[in-house]
């Protein structure tokens, strides 16, 4: 079976779309829950969306938090945490999803075992093990396999035995495409929301703000911001990082200064890595690493050189992710966060999306749009960004 990206669920057979959360239905069906919760939809609409996405749901190692049964039964306990029902389909997909997510563990251990880089969806947000992590959060933060999925990210942080190099454990053999190219010939260390390790530290983080920790785990925590920190640039304009690190030596400081300035985006550049690191310095009862991370994002937004980056609305790598970023940041910081939401909304309405979908389409931007509108909406759609 061909892994479904998550710009390709468009040209995919129609059961595979409907099980798709970037571009597909299961991704569609978060705006009709949250329009059903605020009032602009009937449950009822939410209901015919949603049982489009349960059909011959992918349940093999191809299936991930954005694909297959994890992806639909992300978008049901949407639904039932906002507007009521699905819990015996739940605990049918919750099984499925306990299955997976175990068979893709012993998969890591195994592979760590035998001192081999990992390849980015073995742990990733999208596809991987973190995304998997971040649904187990939602249904049960006492949950054996969660902690299983956190003990396993508490070993990704640390370097593969025997390695003279002494690498970060998420250092992956392939570039940031997920294939292996000459022009990352020693790989890569990704520090996006999406495929890097901010997507881990924010996991790590939000469990431990929730009580749910396991061994090493606020010490796992500590090392990824630690070493955050030593990639980072601070300039005039704010502190900014890369996409991702292809030098593993004391060069990456150099290499980080002569990358071309990223685009601030939720996938990639400040507003992902400061909101992860915000919910490092929460979870650490570390207001310095609070404080950096708050000021590295009030630097963004208020850095109209930055903001000229942005080229198109979505959630991804857009306005919208950004907006909704600067949302879930101003819940837990001073009020100034709230004085960047009319330009951010006027990047949304200068860049509209051309497409349908969840991450990079109308309905993401939607999504986005409807809770800056309705802050208080209790739909927790954003779950699957690991913003909160």
């Amino acid at each position: 079976m061909t892994v479904v990206s998550a710009g390709t669920a468009e040209a995919s057979p129609p059961h595979i779309r409907a099980q798709c959360l970037a571009s597909g239905t299961a991704g569609e069906a978060l705006l009709h829950i949250a329009h059903a919760r605020t009032g602009f939809g009937s449950t009822w609409q939410a209901h015919q969306v949603l049982a489009t996405c349960a059909c011959d749901l992918i349940a093999d190692e191809h299936a991930s938090l954005y694909l297959g049964a994890p992806a639909a039964a992300f978008a049901l306990h949407t639904a039932a945490s906002s507007i009521g029902g699905y819990e015996n389909a739940l605990r049918l997909l919750d099984d499925t999803v306990v299955r997976i997510t175990q068979r893709r563990l012993e998969a890591a251990h195994a592979r760590i075992d035998r001192r081999q880089r990992p390849d980015l969806n073995e742990y990733d947000l999208f596809y991987g093990l973190t995304g998997l992590g971040a649904y187990l959060l939602c249904r049960d933060a006492d949950s054996p396999t969660l902690k299983a999925v956190l003990a396993y990210l508490v070993r990704l942080t640390r370097p593969l035995p025997r390695d003279d190099q002494r690498l970060p454990g998420w250092w992956s053999r392939q570039g940031p495409s997920g294939r292996i190219t000459e022009r990352f010939p020693r790989g890569h260390a990704n520090l996006g929301m999406a495929h890097g390790v901010a997507g881990p530290l924010a996991l790590l983080s939000l469990a431990a703000r929730r009580g749910t920790l396991v061994d090493a785990q606020r010490d796992a925590i500590e090392h990824i911001c630690a070493w955050l920190d030593t990639v980072r640039t601070d300039t005039q304009s704010g502190t900014r990082w890369p996409y991702w690190i292809t030098t593993p030596t004391e060069k990456a400081k150099e290499e980080t200064r002569r990358a071309h300035r990223p685009r601030p985006s939720w996938c990639y550049g400040t507003p992902g890595l400061a909101r992860a690191q915000q919910l490092a310095g929460i979870a650490l009862d570390d207001p310095e690493r609070q404080r950096l991370a708050e000021h590295a994002m009030l630097a963004c937004l208020s850095d109209r050189s930055q903001l000229a980056r942005v080229s198109d609305a979505g959630i991804c790598h857009g306005a919208a992710g950004i907006l909704q970023t600067l949302h879930r940041m101003a819940e837990d910081a001073p009020a100034t966060f709230t004085t960047h939401r009319p330009r951010l909304h006027a990047l949304l309405r200068q860049h509209a999306p051309t497409s349908r979908g969840f991450l990079n389409g109308t309905h993401g931007v939607a999504l986005a749009a409807l809770t800056a509108k309705t802050p208080t909406m209790p739909c927790g759609w954003d779950a699957c960004l690991l913003l909160a």
